[in-house]
């Protein structure tokens, strides 16, 4: 993994415009476990805890730039996806992942949120990066 790396790309993303096609997003992988969907759970939870550990460490990155945060634990977003429309980026995200790191990346008008997606145990893990204009929910 390369931080500086991921880094620069969530503060182009911070500053890209965005599609039409894809709405006031950019859902980014930064790190991706290809070819282990499913498969070997010893393998698999290897992954999810080299991933947490980049996440964090992006996080440790990011913090003094746009301040220390809590982890957004997203069960109560994916929850709430049963009983009404959650927005995108956040209801894909809450599918996909327990948790991230959330800022508001001052300037940009822009949320930024770094999480592992290793919620289905069938596909594969990835580290995201989402950049957006909608407000968390």
């Amino acid at each position: 993994m390369n931080i500086a790396r991921h880094i620069a790309l969530i503060d182009e993303l911070c500053f890209r415009p965005f599609s039409t096609e894809h709405g006031p997003s950019h859902v980014a992988e930064l790190e991706g476990s290809h070819g282990v969907r499913g498969g070997d759970p010893a393998e698999r939870a290897a992954t999810v805890n080299q991933y947490e550990k980049y996440r964090d460490a992006i996080y440790e990155r990011l913090a003094p730039r746009w301040g220390h945060t809590d982890p957004w634990n997203l069960q109560p977003v994916l929850l709430r996806t049963e009983r009404e429309e959650i927005p995108e980026p956040w209801a894909s995200l809450s599918a996909r992942a327990r948790m991230a790191y959330l800022w508001e990346a001052e300037g940009t008008g822009r949320w930024v949120a770094v999480a592992v997606a290793d919620r289905d145990e069938t596909d594969e893990v990835q580290l995201l990066a989402v950049v957006t204009q909608t407000d968390p929910v």
